[in-house]
């Protein structure tokens, strides 16, 4: 990505790309960059001039200002010292906060954090809330065509910020099922694979998680179709969704969420128990 930004490589730089699919989020950058133009030019300071004193180019300044750029929270009070605002820059960053992230990774976020059971089965990769931070990156560096490395950081870091669910109180019940090959395949290399395993088996000990493994010697099961994952509120409603099953879009219908409720019971039913689960991955990890 071109840039005139004066910083050593693009993981430096003080925004991300907004997303433009986000009415919201666009509304809230535009407000927050022009509070930062009407700081700066309330101090008398040219657009140049703040961005020699922040360390970046006037480009990506003008990029923040216009609300093109989502600042990072470290620019932001990095502004604020500059800029002498006491503070007033600096509370921005709540705002930016709601919104760093992609729309559709946030909406995912609030529904995992608003539910009270998690059902999950996944053929290819592990779920987001059961990656470290390695083997996310890993998996967001694979991806094709490529991405930058800004887009990687921000993948990561929305990933990440998903896992805050292990810290909820009341917490929710996490079930996950999981194909062998996802724990077998050394995404990032061997130690990040190595990490990853040891990772599993502190998740997989969690009074409210339940860690199942598929075992690729199993000649048939439910899952064949493709993943599965089920998300259920307080209210008793649901959202789910299978690669399988109703050409692969979100459902809430009652009968449509049985289907997939049935398919997830035969799954479990036919994968290692939790206890044999946590053992395989003990073993496994033995073997990296």
């Amino acid at each position: 990505m071109a840039t005139d930004v004066e910083v050593v490589g693009e993981a430096d730089e003080p925004g991300w790309e907004v997303d433009p699919d986000d009415e919201w989020g666009i509304a809230v950058i535009a407000t927050v960059g022009r509070q930062l133009r009407l700081r700066r030019e309330a101090v008398g300071m040219r657009a140049a001039d703040f961005g020699k004193a922040v360390g970046y180019g006037e480009d990506m300044v003008y990029k923040i200002e216009s609300g093109k750029r989502i600042p990072r929270p470290e620019f932001l009070d990095t502004a604020d010292g500059v800029l002498q605002a006491d503070g007033l820059v600096s509370a921005m960053k709540e705002d930016v906060e709601k919104v760093r992230y992609p729309k559709k990774v946030r909406d995912l976020a609030q529904m995992e954090a608003k539910a009270v059971e998690l059902l999950s089965y996944g053929n290819h990769n592990l779920h987001g809330l059961l990656q470290t931070e390695e083997h996310a990156k890993a998996l967001f560096e694979m991806a094709q065509p490529p991405q930058s490395p800004e887009e990687v950081e921000r993948g990561v870091m929305a990933r990440m910020a998903r896992k805050s669910v292990f810290g909820q109180s009341p917490a929710p019940v996490l079930s996950f099922v999981q194909e062998e090959v996802t724990l077998r395949r050394p995404i990032g290399g061997t130690m990040v694979q190595r990490r990853q395993l040891e990772h599993l088996l502190e998740v997989g000990r969690l009074r409210n998680v339940t860690i199942q493994v598929m075992p690729t010697s199993r000649m048939e099961h439910a899952g064949m179709s493709g993943l599965i994952q089920l998300l259920k509120f307080e209210d008793g409603t649901a959202v789910g969704r299978s690669e399988g099953a109703f050409n692969g879009r979100p459902v809430s219908d009652p009968r449509q969420l049985r289907i997939l409720e049935l398919r997830y019971g035969m799954i479990r039913a036919q994968a290692l128990t939790p206890d044999e689960s946590l053992a395989f991955i003990e073993r496994l990890r033995g073997e990296t």
